[in-house]
């Protein structure tokens, strides 16, 4: 037996069968040097999935690991929020003036799931209410309240939530009966569904909507711009606040803002973030409105969120992305890659969808004659990419798309060279399904 076939018999005898692992012949990433990876086979790869969009700015950045050598240096690796950490202040600081809140605070976590967590009892604590809205297609995190508030069935392993949750539409352009409508038509359709689920479905004392603005394991689905300002506007009668989940939005990744939500006009009242922040140390947080985040009555520290290494990496990250204008780049780039599959996906009968904004965009297939949506071609397309050199993801709410976030540091270079691999990837897979 290989060294590679024992460690896939050893993972699945200790790890859970429900821990996913990619492609037919699961591969182990051993090294990394600027946007690309290496497999234990020596193979490499151009990676446009980033550890799952956590390695924004790609892999060895000398300023992020310096940074952390040099806290490694001190001794210190750990102390808990129970004594002032420096790091932490100074990227609190940053994040607070960045996110456009007023007055706004922030509080660290290890990871998206724990910060939507903490969002979620910030807005609950508030309104003294369980009652939440989220959106359909959505995903926010794998406890049991994030699962809750995710609206993909493939991923809730329960009928019942700590929480009261009604979903809501905004990513589902592809129903029939929203066949046809412009952007307007949509968001007016989206906002008096709005009304009627709180008129009908809810007790009035609504604590918050939580909402992406691309939605992440969706498939990279979204709502047009200006609907959330319209969602808002609504939930403001009632008192409601605004959650907006930037885990996968964060930090100029979309291209036309340094946070998602921009794009529709509005503020929330509290913003969640994690994955790419320290380019793969963990970390995740939320910024919110003071009033708010100073709003629980009952103690609270965070044991390892926060922690010295995390804020060095993260500190060295965030300053990377905005002195090389990292936002700028990943409009350049995803102007790039987004029109030229476009252009491709025109004579390929397996494509039925391309979208995306900046360095997050993604590809729907479906089957050639009957236009269904296909998870095996996505997987065949999967096992295409990386024969050819190239690492994707997959998700949607039907499993058929490929989703892909490559690193804000794409070149030029780069961008063409994904951008071939995906083209002839894509039309082998449409020949063989159309032969």
């Amino acid at each position: 037996m290989s060294e590679h076939a024992n460690l896939l018999r050893r993972h699945r005898a200790v790890m859970p069968d429900w821990l996913a692992l990619y492609y037919e012949s699961p591969i182990e990433i051993v090294g990394g040097k600027g946007n690309r990876v290496t497999d234990a086979e020596g193979n490499g790869y151009l990676d446009f999935f980033t550890g799952i969009l956590t390695n924004m700015i790609g892999y060895d950045v000398p300023e992020v690991r310096e940074a952390v050598e040099r806290q490694l240096a001190t001794g210190v690796v750990h102390t808990s929020t129970l004594y002032l950490l420096r790091g932490q202040v100074e990227l609190a600081e940053k994040i607070a003036r960045l996110s456009g809140i007023p007055d706004a605070k922030v509080f660290f976590t290890n990871s998206g799931t724990e910060a939507n967590e903490t969002a979620l009892l910030l807005a609950a604590a508030a309104r003294r209410s369980d009652q939440v809205l989220a959106m359909r297609q959505s995903y926010h995190g794998r406890s049991f309240g994030a699962v809750g508030v995710t609206g993909l069935r493939t991923w809730k392993n329960l009928p019942y939530s700590p929480l009261n949750v009604h979903f809501l539409h905004g990513a589902d352009r592809h129903l029939p009966q929203f066949a046809g409508l412009s952007d307007a038509d949509y968001i007016r359709v989206c906002v008096e569904d709005l009304r009627h689920v709180l008129a009908t479905a809810t007790g009035g004392d609504v604590a918050a909507l939580i909402a992406e603005p691309i939605q992440g394991v969706g498939g990279f689905t979204m709502a047009p711009d200006g609907l959330f300002a319209a969602y808002q506007e609504v939930l403001s009668e009632y008192g409601a606040y605004f959650i907006s989940d930037e885990v996968q939005t964060g930090w100029g990744r979309t291209g036309a803002s340094f946070f998602g939500i921009a794009a529709h006009g509005v503020t929330p009242d509290m913003m969640t973030f994690a994955k790419g922040l320290a380019n793969g140390f963990a970390v995740g947080g939320v910024v919110a409105r003071r009033e708010l985040m100073d709003g629980l009555n009952a103690n609270g520290i965070s044991t390892f969120g926060g922690n010295p290494l995390a804020m060095a990496a993260a500190n060295a990250t965030l300053d990377y992305v905005l002195d090389h204008d990292l936002q700028a780049n990943a409009a350049r780039q995803g102007a790039v890659i987004i029109g030229g599959l476009r252009e491709a996906a025109a004579g390929l009968p397996v494509v039925r969808d391309v979208r995306g904004k900046g360095l997050m965009f993604a590809v729907d297939l479906a089957d050639p004659g009957t236009g269904e949506p296909s998870p095996p071609l996505a997987g065949a397309v999967m096992e295409e990419t990386r024969r050819r050199g190239l690492l994707v993801g997959k998700g949607g709410l039907y499993g058929n798309a490929i989703r892909m976030a490559p690193p804000l540091t794409l070149t030029d270079a780069e961008a063409y060279e994904g951008l071939g691999i995906l083209i002839d990837s894509l039309r082998a897979v449409n020949e063989a399904a159309t032969a």
